[in-house]
């Protein structure tokens, strides 16, 4: 069993858990939120995947330098100047709606900024945890801090579509901006290691950060499908399911705000669970987990009923949630730390690429073949690509290493190559 309390001893980590914890209250409304503004400037699929496809385009592009930023400076500095970049950004996006100025270009451009900001954001955040605390509790600190993210997952869609219903997106909007402002007050206290900087220039770090990358199997591996993984979710959950919760009677605007909330109970149950149960095979449980995701994905296509889909989405949050915990224990036991950001710059990249060519696709899709066959297909094409990367070696045996400082212990005799 794990000590769930240890952590919450270490003063920097809980200003850091505190801040982030704001965050999330504030920002898990955005993404059904937004869904439904740009759905109430121009209602059609072709609008919704132009604006979630310019978010993930720009972060993307930026993903790669916000690494390297992240690896050469304070990651508290940086985490805060993005707080108030995404503080400014999403305010105006507010402001826009509450005053009728919104149109489509206006929105891309709005959420290519907001990409663009998240890109230096991820990095940071993934480096700043191994910092805080010792190797041996980083799986109770991923999970407790999953816990919040999966609480505030299950009430922002509930509370986003409440205030879509009731008052308007703007008022979501204007919440998730102040939330941002508060958290970067937050973060002032925590301390963390100084930076030993060698400016060896962006061209040599970047390739510094790739050798750290390509030289683990499991790494790219994952990374490489979750690059379509991603883009088979995201068109479905992103672009396909709002469209078809507002044309169906049994789902409804409402209904699919619950189901998004249900998943999010999956992944806050399934956080509890990780926060006192050790997982001695991170990687061979997450991917077995996030082949879960499937079920909601294919139900949409079968039932597109909103209790049906609560139950799988259930299911689906708590895969996610062994993903994703298994995922940053793995990162953060297994890359150095002085690498670490620009390693998960390269698994942003990656593993976001094809996201908005995901969106683009299924936002023409969905008016092009019928839903349903598309949606059962798409469902099984995840669940095939996730379980087939347990072929590899070095996923499905991969152990914890549960003594030292997080993200500095030698790198293991290298496995073989898939099997």
């Amino acid at each position: 069993m794990i000590d769930s309390a240890g952590v919450l001893r270490r003063k920097d980590f809980r200003w850091f858990f505190a801040g982030t914890t704001v965050n999330r209250l504030g920002g898990m409304m955005t993404p059904v939120t937004m869904a439904f503004a740009v759905l109430h400037v121009d209602n059609s699929a072709e609008a919704l995947s132009k604006v979630l496809a310019a978010e993930i385009t720009a972060n993307v592009l930026c993903a790669l330098f916000g690494g390297v930023i992240a690896d050469r400076f304070s990651r508290r500095v940086v985490l805060q100047s993005t707080y108030l970049s995404s503080a400014a950004v999403i305010g105006t996006t507010a402001f826009l709606l509450a005053t009728d100025r919104a149109t489509v270009p206006l929105l891309v451009l709005l959420a290519t900024l907001a990409g663009g900001t998240t890109a230096f954001a991820m990095p940071a955040m993934q480096g700043i945890v191994p910092q805080l605390v010792p190797r041996s509790e980083l799986q109770q600190a991923n999970a407790l801090m999953s816990f919040v993210r999966n609480g505030a997952q299950f009430m922002g869609p509930v509370l986003g579509t409440m205030l879509v219903a009731f008052a308007g997106p703007q008022w979501a909007l204007a919440v998730d901006a102040a939330s941002y402002l508060v958290a970067s007050v937050l973060l002032l206290p925590v301390a963390l290691p100084p930076v030993v900087r060698v400016d060896t220039g962006i061209v040599h770090e970047l390739r510094e950060g790739w050798g750290e990358f390509r030289s683990r199997t499991w790494l790219w591996v994952i990374v490489v499908a979750f690059g379509v993984l991603n883009a088979i979710q995201s068109g479905v959950i992103g672009v396909v399911g709002p469209v078809l919760a507002k044309s169906t009677e049994s789902l409804g605007i409402r209904g699919w705000g619950l189901v998004m909330g249900a998943q999010a109970v999956g992944m806050l149950v399934m956080s509890v669970v990780l926060l006192r149960v050790p997982v001695r095979r991170p990687l061979f449980a997450g991917m077995a987990g996030i082949a879960l995701v499937s079920l909601p994905i294919a139900m949409l296509g079968v039932h597109p009923v909103m209790l049906p889909l609560i139950f799988v989405a259930l299911l689906a949050g708590a895969g996610s949630e062994t993903f994703g915990t298994g995922w940053n224990v793995a990162l953060g036991e297994h890359v150095p730390s002085a690498v670490l950001s620009r390693v998960s710059s390269y698994d942003m990249v990656g593993s976001f690429v094809a996201m908005p060519i995901g969106m683009l696709i299924y936002g023409w899709l969905a008016t092009a073949v019928p839903l349903g066959p598309l949606l059962v297909a798409s469902g099984v094409a995840y669940a095939a690509i996730a379980l087939s990367t347990l072929g590899v070696r070095s996923i499905r045996r991969m152990g914890r290493v549960s003594e030292g400082p997080a993200g500095d212990a030698p790198e293991p005799k290298p496995v073989p190559t898939p099997a």
